[in-house]
C-alpha cells in the first residue's frame, strides 16, 4: 500500500462525550471529525466496531461482522420517531470521565430494543424498504448473528444462576442448537422471530449511523483506520456458525486456543483464550471465511490494521486447559497463500501489520513481500538499553524508522506517555532527555512532535497524549480483566488551542496530503511540459 504523508489520532467511539453514559455516533462524533479537520489531521484510527462481550473489550465481539449498539445514538431514534422524549426523560446521571458498562447496558439496551419493536410495529414504508435490503445484501453474516443473539439472551439468564457468565456458548446452550442441529435451527428461528428481528433492526441503526460518520470524514479527506482482531472470540456467532473451520472437539469446545509467550506485557504470556484456525479446513474453501471478513470491514474503513499479525506466519498454540501461555508452541500458519487469495480477490490490500512482539525474519519477509507497513512506537524506543547507555540500534527509534511504516507514540495496549515517563528511572530519563536534547517540561508533545518528525509515512497519536492525560485515562492494560476500555474525554477537551497546536506541526514536518498532491500534480505537468517541448524540437 502507497501511503501518503500524514498523522491522525487514535480514539475509540465509546470515548466520545455524551449524556447516556458511553460515546456514540451521535453529534460528538462529527465534532470530533470537525476537530480533526481543524487539526489537519487526515487520519482517525478506532479500535474494532463489534458488538462487545464480557470483559467489554472490542477485540472479543460476538461477531467479525456486526455493529456495537452501544454506539448507536439514542437522539436520533428520537427525531426518526422511534423514541419518544418520554423514554429518554430519566436519563441517569452517568460518569463523565468514564464508562459504567453494566449500568450502560442495563438502561440503554432496553431503549435500543424498545426503538427496534417500534420501528417494526410502524415505521415508514421507504424506511421499511431500506430494512429490507440492508437484510438481503448483509444476510450472509446476518441471519447467523441475530439467530445467535436471541439464543443467546434466552440462555444468559441460565448462565448467571450457573456462574458461567462469559462462558463460549457450548458450556451452557442446548446440545442440539449448540450443534446447529437442523431441527433445533428451525425450531429457534420460529420460537425467536420477534427477538431475530429486533436484532437485525439494531443492525441497521448500527451501520446507518456510522455510515453516516464515515461519510462525513471521508467528505472532509480524512480516512478512517479500523481494527481487525486476528482471532475471533470463543463466544461469538464466527465460531458457532463455523465449527468446521477451528480446532473444536465434537461437543464445541476447543482443543487449542490462541496466546503470546512471555513478552513485554506480561512474565507469563498472555492467555487469550481463542479457539486456533483449522488452516487446512479454511485454504480447502479457498479462504472464504477471511475474504468476507476483510471485505466487510473495508466497507466500514479505509484501511485495516490487522492485530497480531505475526500469528500469520506462525501462531502460539496453547493446549486447552493451560492457566498461563507458557506451556504453548510455535505452529506454522499459512499466511503468504492467505493474503496472495485475498489479493487476488479484492485487489492491492490497504493493510497496516501489528508486527510487534517476537517478530522474526519470516514473519519480517511476509509483511515486506505484500508491503504492508509495520509499527514503530517510541515508548518502545527507550526499553532495550546498553551498559551505560542507549541502544542506539533499536528498531523503534526516529532514525531507525523506513519510510513504509506508521509510528506511535503508544497504542491502546500502551500506557499514556506521561503516565509511562513518570515510572520512568533517572538514568532512563536522563537518556530521553539527551535523545531529544530536551528538558522534560513537555515530555508528552516532545514525543508527538518526535513521531510527526519521523520519516514514517503515518504518524498515529493516542488522544490521551494529544491531552496530555495521566495513566488514569489508559484505555488497557493487557491481560488484566475488568477496568479497561472505559475511559472518555470531556467536549472541552475539543479547543482550538490544541488543534492549532497540532496543526503547527503538520506544516512543520509536511504531513499535510494535500500538500503532496499538489507537489505531485506540478511535478506530473512539469514532465509532461518538458516532453511536449522536446517533441517540439
Amino acid at each position: 500500500m502507497e501511503l501518503t504523508r500524514a498523522s491522525g489520532i487514535l480514539l475509540h467511539p465509546t470515548s466520545f462525550p455524551g449524556p447516556h453514559g458511553i460515546g456514540d455516533l451521535g453529534q460528538a462524533a462529527f465534532d470530533f471529525v470537525d476537530f480533526l479537520v481543524e487539526a489537519k489531521q487526515a487520519l482517525w484510527q478506532v479500535l474494532p466496531l463489534g458488538p462487545t462481550g464480557y470483559g467489554d473489550s472490542p477485540y472479543a465481539s460476538f461477531s467479525s461482522f456486526a455493529g456495537n449498539p452501544l454506539l448507536i445514538n439514542l437522539d436520533k431514534l428520537l427525531e426518526a420517531g422511534d423514541l419518544s422524549g418520554d423514554d429518554l426523560a430519566d436519563t441517569p446521571a452517568f460518569p463523565i470521565d468514564q464508562i459504567d458498562f453494566g449500568w450502560v447496558i442495563h438502561w440503554k439496551v432496553p431503549l435500543l430494543e424498545k426503538a427496534a419493536r417500534n420501528f417494526l410495529a410502524g415505521t415508514s414504508a421507504e424506511r421499511q424498504a431500506d430494512f429490507e435490503v440492508f437484510c438481503a445484501e448483509q444476510a450472509g453474516w446476518l441471519d447467523d448473528f441475530a439467530l445467535f443473539m436471541a439464543v443467546k439472551d434466552y440462555f444468559d439468564q441460565r448462565a448467571k444462576a450457573e456462574d458461567v457468565f462469559g462462558a463460549m456458548w457450548s458450556n451452557y446452550w442446548d446440545k442440539d442448537i449448540a450443534l446447529r442441529r437442523p431441527a433445533a435451527l428451525k425450531r429457534w428461528r420460529q420460537e425467536q422471530a420477534e427477538a431475530i428481528a429486533v436484532k437485525k433492526v439494531l443492525q441497521y441503526y448500527s451501520f446507518q449511523q456510522w455510515g453516516a460518520v464515515k461519510r462525513y470524514a471521508n467528505e472532509r479527506n480524512i480516512q478512517i483506520i479500523g481494527d481487525i482482531p486476528i482471532f475471533v472470540a470463543p463466544d461469538s456467532v464466527d465460531v458457532w456458525a463455523n465449527r468446521e473451520l477451528f480446532f473444536l472437539d465434537k461437543e464445541g469446545q476447543p482443543t487449542a486456543v490462541a496466546g503470546v509467550p512471555p513478552d513485554y506485557f506480561s512474565p507469563t504470556g498472555q492467555l487469550w483464550g481463542n479457539p486456533l484456525y483449522n488452516w487446512e479446513k479454511m485454504a480447502a474453501q479457498n479462504y472464504r471465511w477471511w475474504i468476507e471478513r476483510i471485505r466487510a470491514t473495508l466497507r466500514l474503513v479505509d484501511i485495516i490494521r490487522i492485530d497480531h499479525f505475526r500469528g500469520f506466519e506462525a501462531y502460539w498454540r496453547v493446549p486447552y486447559g493451560e492457566e498461563t501461555a507458557i506451556n504453548g508452541k510455535w505452529i506454522k500458519a499459512p499466511g503468504m497463500e492467505l493474503f496472495e487469495t485475498v489479493e487476488k480477490e479484492l485487489g492491492t490490500l490497504p493493510i497496516l501489520a501489528e508486527d510487534l512482539g517476537v517478530i522474526t525474519p519470516e514473519v519480517e519477509a511476509l509483511r515486506d513481500h505484500f508491503k504492508f507497513p509495520g509499527m514503530k512506537i517510541l515508548q518502545f524506543a527507550f526499553d532495550s538499553k546498553e551498559a551505560g547507555g542507549l541502544d542506539a540500534t533499536n528498531k523503534f527509534l526516529p532514525h531507525n524508522h523506513g519510510r513504509n511504516a506508521v509510528v506511535y507514540t503508544g497504542t491502546h495496549d500502551n500506557d499514556t506517555t506521561r503516565g509511562w515517563y513518570r515510572e520512568r528511572t533517572p538514568e532512563e530519563k536522563d537518556l530521553i532527555r539527551r535523545y531529544l536534547a530536551r528538558p522534560d517540561d513537555d515530555i508528552v508533545w516532545d514525543f508527538i512532535r518526535l513521531a510527526l518528525a519521523s520519516v514514517a509515512r503515518f504518524a498515529i497519536v493516542p488522544f490521551q497524549d494529544v491531552l496530555n492525560l495521566d495513566n488514569d485515562a489508559r484505555m488497557n492494560t493487557p491481560s488484566v480483566l475488568g477496568g479497561n476500555w472505559a475511559w472518555r474525554y470531556r467536549p472541552e477537551a475539543l479547543n482550538e488551542w490544541v488543534a492549532g497546536r497540532l496543526a503547527a506541526l503538520v506544516d512543520l514536518y509536511g504531513r499535510d496530503p494535500e500538500l503532496w498532491k499538489k507537489k505531485a500534480r506540478a511535478e506530473a505537468e512539469a514532465k509532461v511540459k518538458a516532453e511536449a517541448e522536446a517533441k517540439a524540437e
